[in-house]
């Protein structure tokens, strides 16, 4: 008989609110000092010691130095697509909607919108992304849908918008994958060429970045790029 993962030795490192709080304030790919994340999980700063020991040793997170300050990020992209799948399942498994009821109001129209899921698109326009590339025939299910397959016309399209197709396979990480949403009923596009494609279009100037938030909004050239390329047809 196959050897069962320790499932409940990686659950029990989210059992605590505390550290789920701090992966949460993490999800967006941004490093933050202990002070920080002790603050987001409203817990003193030898508390919040001792739960960064436990995900760092889990292997949930890593540090890095920078001058005498140690920041804390989420290990690799992995760990956070598995944040984030828990997350939409509390979110989903709540009658309430709790966890969306407690997003700042101020951005919880934009945050369902358009954001990050920590290297790529999530929200409403990274589910109807997904749904245009795959009507337009840039990727196919594949595996039971664990998996996404890129096809010829995808290679094509992906490679006018700029993405080196090549680095994004050589990354140690699923190439294309459905990711869990947390605030809609349906998945938007994860791993490798996900990350690789929210990077060409902020660095085109497609996308911007909040400074504050997980949230990005589209530039006019970016709904053109998008309309252009077929990947939102009702444009």
């Amino acid at each position: 008989m196959e050897e069962l993962p320790d499932i409940a030795a990686v659950a029990s490192l989210l059992s605590s609110p505390a550290r789920a709080s701090m992966v949460w304030a993490l999800i967006d790919g941004s490093r933050r000092p202990a002070g920080e994340l002790a603050a987001c999980a409203d817990v003193s700063a030898q508390a919040a010691s001792r739960h960064l020991a436990l995900m760092l040793e889990g292997g949930l997170l890593e540090v890095q130095s920078n001058g005498r300050a140690r920041e804390y990020r989420i290990a690799n992209s992995e760990v956070a697509c598995m944040i984030e799948s828990m997350a939409a399942l509390a979110a989903e498994l709540a009658a309430d909607r709790s966890l969306l009821a407690r997003l700042p109001r101020k951005n919880s129209v934009q945050f369902q919108q358009a954001r990050t899921c920590y290297d790529h698109f999530a929200g409403r326009f990274g589910v109807d992304l997904l749904k245009g590339m795959l009507s337009a025939g840039w990727l196919e299910c594949k595996d039971q849908e664990s998996e996404f397959q890129l096809t010829a016309t995808g290679a094509e399209g992906f490679t006018e918008f700029g993405l080196d197709l090549s680095h994004a396979r050589m990354q140690c990480r699923v190439f294309a994958r459905p990711c869990s949403d947390i605030t809609e009923s349906a998945p938007h596009l994860g791993g490798a060429l996900a990350a690789s494609f929210l990077d060409i279009c902020v660095n085109r100037g497609l996308v911007l970045r909040s400074r504050h938030s997980r949230t990005v909004s589209i530039t006019p050239a970016g709904w053109e790029a998008f309309r252009r390329a077929g990947l939102f047809p009702s444009l």
